[in-house]
Parts: C-alpha cells; structure tokens; sequence
C-alpha cells in the first residue's frame, strides 16, 4: 500500500467531478470510472487513471468512492455482476456518496461484511458550489473504524463531516435535509413570485430580506439565480424528484405523514412530466408562475406580470 490510500472514483456529474479534483489535488492516487469517459477527461489530464468498468477499478485500490444518479446505478455500481464489490479485497471500503436508499445502504453494508469488507453510506449535500469550494456537509452511516480511515479524505472534500449511526443512517440523514430544503425551496420561489407579481422591485427587494430571518442559503444562492433566468443546476430536478420520492418511501415504512413533503413531490414530478428535469430546483419559481398562467421575468421588468 502506498503512503496515501489508493482511491477509486466512481461518478464524475456536477458534483463529482469537483469532489474527486479535491482527492486528487490532495495527492491521493486516484482511478476513475464513469460511463461517459469524456467526462473524466480533465481529471485524467491532472494525472488520475482510467478503469474500463467498476470491478477492475476496484481490483487497484484500498477504498471505492461513488457519487452516481439513482439507487438502481448504486447498486449496480456496487453490487453488479461487474461491480465493485467483485473487484475489491478484503481490509477494503466502498464508500457512496450518492444519495440513495436507507435500505439499499443496509443490503450492500451487510453483503461487504460477507467478504471482509467495510461499506459506509456517506450522502452530501451543498450543492455544486459547495462541492467546488469543498464546503460539504457529508453525513456518514457506517462502521466507526471505516469512518476513521476515511475521514481526513472527507475533510479534503467538506467542511462538516456528521457521523449519523450504523448503515443506512448517513441516508436518513441526508433524506431529512431534503425534507428541509423541499420546503425552503418552497418558500423563497413563493415569495419570489409573488414579490414580482404584487409589483415589486424584486432584486432590491432580495437584498433586504436575504439578510433577516426570511433568509436561507437557498434564497441567497438559487433564488438569486432564478432571478438573473439562470435555470442550470446546482441541482437537478430528476435528481430532486428522485430524492424527495426516497422520502416519501422512509416515510411510509415509518407511518409517518408530511403534508408538506407531498405537496413538494407532486410539483416537482409535475415540472420532471412537462420535460424540466434538467432544469435546477430554482427552476420551480417559473412552474409556479405557469400555473398561474403567468411568467416570471422580473430582470426585464419590475412591474406585475
């Protein structure tokens, strides 16, 4: 083993590709998979390596970081016939920080567990300007003794690292923020429109209530870019969609009922059905105008629409 543990990377999508440039910057030996090889292209260009598929990957490193869309990509990333779980040795970590299933964390802890391997479930969240200053909150599920091993990589890619318990409690952790960040989306396009609707100086009106108690990093960072028209994603609404249903799933093994959280899906599903799911969260403040049978275009024009 070299001095630096020998890190593979899976997943190279807005966030991933920052957080791996972190590791490798920190100069951490790094291998990269990810299915579309262009996308890896600068970080192969800093002196990463390239692994043709997840299992062989696996096979050059001492711990398997992922970042990829959806539970089905993690467990097949992770668990596939040529996953990484096929290619990594004993003493090894998989470590993913997608976010995903509660459950799917347990499942894929328990069957490295059978080969002498550790897993962690480690979810991030702020967004892709938190992961290019390397400012993230990762919550972490998992064994101590991996989290230990694996910590002073997680400090080169974020600034509050939460141990949250066992397998499957870095997702609920994370599943519990996007309950939180569901509703302040919410609130800052809500207020939003009807800030431009009701005729107001919107921009002038932003920097008056970012500041108070109204304020959220949501409404400082997306609600400033849904005010410039600017709908590219620090994060995507097929991401959201995707998160958000997650919630939904937790919540009915709990019995649990969050009126708000439904609401919150239902739009977001109805912008992912019009064909917005590559639009940013922030996107949300436009959907809502259209609903309305209005638009939201307050940097042409500071009267109602």
């Amino acid at each position: 083993m070299s001095e630096k543990l020998r890190i593979g990377w899976i997943g190279t999508g807005v966030m991933g590709q920052s957080m791996a440039g972190h590791i490798l910057h920190a100069g951490y030996p790094l291998t990269i998979y990810t299915r579309t090889k262009s996308k890896a292209e600068s970080l192969l260009a800093q002196g990463a390596t390239w692994a043709p598929d997840p299992k062989s990957l696996a096979e050059q490193v001492d711990a398997v970081f992922s970042i990829v869309g959806y539970p089905k990509d993690v467990e097949e990333v992770m668990l596939g016939e040529n996953g990484t779980l096929r290619g990594i040795k004993a003493g090894g970590i998989l470590c993913d920080m997608t976010t995903s299933s509660p459950a799917l964390a347990e499942r894929i802890a328990h069957e490295a567990a059978k080969v002498g391997v550790e897993s962690l479930d480690c979810p991030v969240t702020g967004g892709d300007i938190g992961a290019r200053e390397a400012k993230l909150t990762i919550f972490v599920g998992g064994s101590a003794k991996a989290y230990a091993t694996l910590k002073p990589i997680f400090e080169v890619m974020g600034k509050h690292i939460l141990p949250c318990g066992g397998p499957g409690f870095g997702q609920k952790a994370k599943l519990a923020n996007q309950i939180a960040i569901a509703g302040v989306m919410f609130s800052t396009c809500e207020s939003l429109l009807f800030a431009h609707k009701a005729g107001l100086p919107v921009a002038e009106w932003l920097e008056g209530v970012a500041v108070g108690a109204a304020g959220s990093v949501a409404m400082n960072t997306l609600g400033r870019r849904a005010l410039k028209g600017d709908t590219k994603p620090g994060f995507f609404i097929k991401h959201f969609v995707k998160d958000l249903g997650l919630c939904l799933e937790e919540c009915r093994r709990m019995n649990l009922v969050l009126p708000g959280l439904q609401a919150s899906d239902q739009i977001y599903r109805l912008l992912l059905a019009q064909g917005y799911g590559d639009k940013g969260t922030q996107f949300l403040t436009e959907g809502l105008a259209a609903m309305n049978g209005s638009t939201f275009s307050p940097a042409e024009s500071a009267n109602p629409v």
